[in-house]
């Protein structure tokens, strides 16, 4: 008689351990649902007008532009800036804005980025 109460009562032992840790497992399921369901703040990028960038929309003159005007164009810094400026003094002028992918550093890629910001026309 006294294992069947032992053991009765080591059923409900493990019967109530069983509900808790059910109960546990529901309420984590309603935290994370009710996680996933919040709305999400995500920082977003804030972005200028092109006015606010670049007051003058005009295209940079490869062929006339200084180092600096080179630096606000996307993706010339000033290390590139200053290769463009010795490669127009070394080869001469542009003589299409494809030949500025010959400066070390240009390739496709930036010359797609640069596509209607830069010019090589005669400015007389």
């Amino acid at each position: 008689m006294e294992t069947r109460r032992k053991t009765a009562r080591g059923e409900w032992t493990l019967l109530g351990l069983t509900g808790l840790f059910l109960c546990l497992l529901l309420g984590l399921f309603l935290r994370d649902r009710r996680a996933a369901n919040a709305p999400a703040f995500a920082e977003t990028e804030r972005t200028a007008p092109i006015e606010e960038v670049r007051p003058d929309p005009s295209p940079v003159n490869l062929n006339t532009a200084d180092a600096e005007a080179l630096t606000a164009l996307p993706g010339i810094g000033e290390e590139l800036a200053a290769r463009i400026v010795r490669y127009r003094e070394e080869h001469g002028p542009f003589e299409t804005v494809e030949a500025l992918t010959e400066v070390s550093g240009i390739g496709q890629g930036k010359l797609a980025a640069l596509e209607g910001l830069v010019t090589v026309e005669d400015t007389e």
